[in-house]
């Protein structure tokens, strides 16, 4: 009976090893290529230029086109407040055709002292004058900054074809709205639709959380044709035709009892075009800009439409010393150009009244001034600041409490304890003078906490 039992142990633990290595062949079988798809040799990680944070949805992550990704994980124009590169990938089994899907969640906590403004963004031009003693201070807060975005590549014949399109939801000033921000396609160097104008250096300029910016700062995202030659080292230009956004003064600033002015449909696109030399593979350039716009309106004394030229020129830049210090700048002057300037922009100062002759209108000089800094203290962990101002000049028959100048100083620091977690803290102080030297200022707090994906 002992041999028996003996007998009967040897077979179960004989059967035990014979499953012991069929579950270890079968893990094998099963774990060794998924090992092998995850970490990809370091080989198809160069030839891709994919980042490990991807994830790869459908089709050959090591077979891609090196064109389509290049394209793809360029961040070479991107804006610090631009959503990043996408986190989620399908590429179609031949490797030339990519779809990258991404986008933020963002919260924004704000409160104002010693003078508020009623807006998310810290736009000085609204700093009231005289101060409103009753709401000297306020507390906001926003998701409305939330984005999502879509960016197809393909590799063609003509050079990579990028169709790309981003939303978030700013839809009104105080509430949620999808609004489009960009929506374009561009074929090798020309590029057609809704996007950032060709006047803007999105790179020169501090991080903030602020997504009005600095007051001295350009912004703008016409509708446009534009081509472009971009390298990151060396010569790079590009010429466009934008669409033109006129903002005009046209009330009855001359006691006449009736408009003496009227805006009129755009009849001419902006021209602007800038050449750029930049090296450290991308990381510090020096831009020069210009803009030149006729701007249509109609003359209602005489009853016809006339036409006021302007024109703008701007210097703009990055400059990386070390991998611990950046510096921005930029700075520009010209007339009928507040359209792209963040104080003055819709707010009636391309075109303001004539100081000589009732229904005619003439573009005021202006000019924006910015420069900042960043410190990258580790590699989580930065601080940056800067100031900047706004000025306008020739204000015609504008009245006393006209806008004349705004000044914004601004100082935070951005944390990022895991991946793709942003935590930042900002503080602003802003001030507004008017033609008259009447003068008001507003403080503001920031904090953020900010999810790429």
């Amino acid at each position: 009976m002992g041999q028996f039992s003996k007998a009967v142990s040897l077979v179960r633990r004989a059967r035990f090893g014979r499953n012991l290595i069929l579950l270890g062949s079968v893990t094998a079988a099963i774990v060794i290529p998924l090992w092998a798809a995850a970490e990809p040799a370091t080989d198809d990680y160069i030839f891709m230029q994919s980042p490990r944070r991807a994830i790869i949805l459908s089709g050959d992550s090591a077979n891609v086109h090196r064109d389509v990704m290049a394209v793809m994980y360029d961040t070479q124009e991107l804006h610090f407040q631009d959503p990043g590169i996408p986190r989620f990938l399908l590429i179609d089994r031949e490797g030339s055709a990519a779809l990258g899907i991404g986008g933020a969640v963002e919260g924004v906590f704000s409160y104002d002292f010693r003078g508020s403004i009623d807006d998310a963004g810290f736009t000085t031009y609204s700093i009231p004058i005289p101060a409103d003693k009753a709401e000297r201070e306020r507390m906001q807060g926003s998701a409305n900054h939330s984005s999502l975005f879509v960016k197809f590549v393909k590799a063609t014949k003509l050079g990579p074809l990028v169709a790309y399109a981003e939303a978030n939801f700013t839809g009104a000033s105080h509430g949620y709205g999808f609004t489009v921000q960009q929506a374009y396609v561009s074929l090798g160097n020309v590029t057609v639709g809704k996007t950032r104008s060709t006047f803007v250096d999105a790179t020169a300029c501090m991080p903030t959380i602020d997504y009005q910016g600095p007051s001295g700062a350009t912004g703008g995202k016409p509708m446009m044709l534009r081509y472009k030659r971009l390298r990151p080292n060396g010569l790079s230009w590009a010429v466009s035709a934008e669409m033109p956004s006129v903002s005009g003064t046209y009330s009855d600033v001359y006691g006449m009892g009736v408009p003496v002015s009227a805006s009129v449909s755009p009849r001419v696109p902006d021209i602007p075009a800038f050449i750029q030399y930049g090296w450290d593979n991308g990381a510090s350039h020096v831009r020069f800009s210009a803009v030149f716009r006729d701007m249509a309106y109609r003359d209602l004394i005489s009853g016809k439409n006339r036409y006021t030229p302007g024109w703008g020129v701007q210097l703009s830049g990055v400059a990386n010393a070390t991998k611990y210090l950046t510096f921005y700048y930029q700075g520009l002057y010209g007339r009928g150009v507040g359209t792209w300037l963040n104080d003055l922009s819709g707010f009636g100062f391309d075109l303001v009244p004539s100081a000589d002759d009732a229904g005619k209108m003439r573009a005021p000089a202006s000019l924006g001034v910015l420069a900042g800094a960043r410190i990258n203290l580790t590699d989580r962990f930065f601080v940056s600041g800067g100031y900047s101002f706004c000025r306008l000049y020739d204000q015609g028959r504008l009245p006393d409490d006209t806008y004349k100048r705004g000044n914004y100083a601004i100082v935070n620091a951005f944390y990022t304890p895991l991946p793709d977690l942003l935590i930042g803290v900002e503080y602003i102080h802003g001030s507004r003078k008017n033609i008259d030297n009447a003068h008001g200022e507003a403080n503001r707090l920031n904090a953020m906490l900010k999810y790429s994906f």
